[in-house]
């Protein structure tokens, strides 16, 4: 089941592209390395800088590197201009929650996304990726399931996976 924010920006995805998913890279940690080193000659070495998704996990994807740069939400729109130095003009923006640049190294598709860490949606990000952590028959769930959505539509792979996210989010929210 979806939120209606979520399905809202479910609606605006391609049902005419496909996706691919992948086996893992083993060459993701050593590529995220570079672009975090990158990063915080950028906005300072202090800054933190994470490597979240399925290169993270170590399971299938989308053949995509996801990196996070968490900051408070009064700090949000000075690093945009600082990102877009890096990066260039971004490829989404949600104003005061996440904006998304894209770049790559040696080839490999790389998401950088500002992302404000007060947003809801990235605490429950934070949420999901830490039960996984934790829960490899979870994981492997997910990971199937992403195996699964291969050729899907990029609208139908979202819907699919977020579906999964809030079912394991409900779990989580039972025991807090």
């Amino acid at each position: 089941m979806l939120n209606t924010k979520q399905e809202e920006w479910i609606l605006h995805l391609s049902t005419d592209s496909k996706i691919k998913i992948i086996p893992f890279d083993k060459s993701a940690e050593e590529k995220f390395e570079r672009i975090k080193f990158i990063i915080k000659q950028k906005l300072g070495k202090d800054r933190e800088v994470m490597h979240c998704g399925s290169t993270s996990l170590k399971i299938s994807g989308q053949d995509e590197i996801d990196v996070y740069i968490p900051v408070i939400k009064n700090d949000f729109n000075k690093h945009i201009n600082l990102l877009i130095e890096l990066f260039g003009e971004p490829k989404s923006n949600y104003p005061m929650e996440r904006v998304r640049f894209v770049t790559n190294i040696d080839g490999k598709h790389i998401d950088v996304f500002l992302i404000n860490k007060e947003d809801e949606g990235w605490i429950n990000s934070l949420k999901f990726e830490n039960y996984l952590k934790e829960h490899k028959d979870c994981l492997k769930e997910y990971e199937d399931l992403k195996q699964s959505l291969d050729g899907e539509s990029v609208q139908n792979y979202y819907r699919k996976k977020t579906e999964f996210i809030n079912k394991i989010l409900k779990e989580i929210d039972k025991y807090l």
